[in-house]
């Protein structure tokens, strides 16, 4: 579409003052306000002293509206109508994720937790005419408003088969003891009798003890948590505890990557390799006998020159073979928490961003964001499991009339 001439003056307006200055800023400014005038015609039905019969108001001026972005602070104006309202789609507001880093950033500088890195990440985020209290405070409230209601969603509109939990750590500043403290982030996720994937929770707590988990758990099943099949995670003293208390009946898979690495803690280094070798030939195997009869020969190999490697292999073999119950589709899904230990390294990518966060509120806030934009990509993303591998896993559960392997104390 060609530009009018009042367009095109605009435009040399633009790159004029660009010469001077910034002119990518200039002209993305701009662009944008093109933009905001166009979908503004298209709402009223006619362009500026444009009289035609569709035309539903009329413009009354307009209102001035900062946007920071990469490119700097940009001063646009959207027009004003004098019957209905107007607001450009490009300026609603930007992603949970993005709000959420942008207000914790915020909080933290003007709570004066901040040192000059906080700076630095205001500058990153492109803004330059600051923010006020009262912005803080009402982006802080409109986020922890959705992100509470993510948290406390029932879960009682589907049976989850896999229940997938762990736990990672960031920095918080603790008021009481003025000193900055390590806090546990403990992350739940499912996946649905439908093939669905879900975050299912997530809370802040001092450390990974029974009691923390155990109330997390707890909570989930008050919202609605059934179904559960198997639960796969570490096999953390407390987590284990915990599951036994509130996951009555339910499989425990012990994650094998959590576990090569506690196996490895008694291997020499300069064996390390060559164990691992043995250990992952185990999880080439497709028959359940196959698989059990396999782990016992690399348990038998170790024995004369790592005992403590082998004894270790024997307590854990029911733990770290749960999967083996389960349709072998869904074998390389469930055998560890590798599908949970993704989501967190996004979750450490935005947290290290901010640093230390000023209190528990501001961690809620940012990584339940991250989690709720993840939850709604699943929900429109392909099925994470197959109706045919569910179908399997239904005949398995009517056919099988032996107890399930609950969690053991094996270490």
């Amino acid at each position: 579409m060609a530009l009018s001439e009042f367009a095109l003056s605009e435009l040399r307006a633009a790159i004029d003052v660009g010469r001077g200055g910034d002119l990518i800023r200039h002209l993305a400014e701009w662009g944008l306000q093109q933009l905001i005038e166009a979908e503004a015609a298209e709402a009223i039905g006619a362009d500026r002293y444009e009289r035609t019969e569709a035309r539903a108001t009329e413009r009354n001026g307009h209102r001035p509206r900062v946007l920071s972005t990469k490119a700097g602070d940009l001063s646009l104006k959207i027009p004003k109508l004098r019957a209905g309202s107007f607001f450009p789609s490009i300026l609603e507001p930007r992603r949970r994720i993005d709000q959420a880093l942008y207000a914790v950033v915020m909080e933290a500088y003007v709570l004066g937790v901040s040192t000059r890195s906080v700076d630095d990440l205001v500058a990153a985020l492109g803004i330059d005419t600051g923010i006020s209290k009262s912005q803080v405070s009402r982006i802080c409230g409109e986020l922890d408003v959705r992100v509470n209601a993510f948290r406390n969603r029932t879960l009682g509109h589907t049976d989850f088969v896999y229940v997938y939990l762990d736990a990672t750590y960031v920095h918080v500043r603790d008021d009481a003891l003025g000193q900055v403290v390590s806090r546990a982030v403990v992350v739940a996720t499912g996946v649905t009798s439908e093939g669905g994937r879900e975050v299912l929770g997530v809370d802040v707590g001092n450390s990974e003890d029974e009691t923390f988990w155990t109330a997390f758990l707890r909570s989930l099943k008050t919202r609605g948590l059934s179904g559960v099949r198997l639960v796969i995670s570490d096999a953390h003293a407390g987590l284990k505890a915990a599951i036994r208390k509130t996951m009555s009946g339910t499989s425990w898979q012990r994650c094998r990557v959590h576990y090569m690495r506690n196996l490895h803690a008694v291997i020499p280094r300069a064996h390390q390799d060559m164990v691992s070798a043995a250990f992952r030939t185990i999880f080439a195997l497709c028959e359940p006998a196959a698989v059990k009869a396999r782990w016992d020969e690399v348990a038998d190999t170790l024995e004369a020159r790592f005992p403590k490697a082998a004894a270790s292999m024997r307590d854990a073999k029911l733990d770290v073979l749960a999967f083996a119950q389960f349709p072998v589709a869904h074998w390389r899904k469930i055998w560890s928490n590798n599908p949970l230990e993704r989501l967190n390294k996004e979750i450490k990518r935005r947290t290290n961003v901010v640093g230390i966060f000023p209190n528990d509120p501001a961690v809620i806030r940012l990584v339940g964001a991250v989690l709720a934009d993840q939850h709604d990509d699943w929900i429109i993303a392909r099925r994470y499991l197959t109706d045919t591998s569910l179908a399997e896993l239904d005949t398995m559960r009517d056919t099988d009339t032996s107890p399930a392997t609950g969690i053991t104390t094996g270490t």
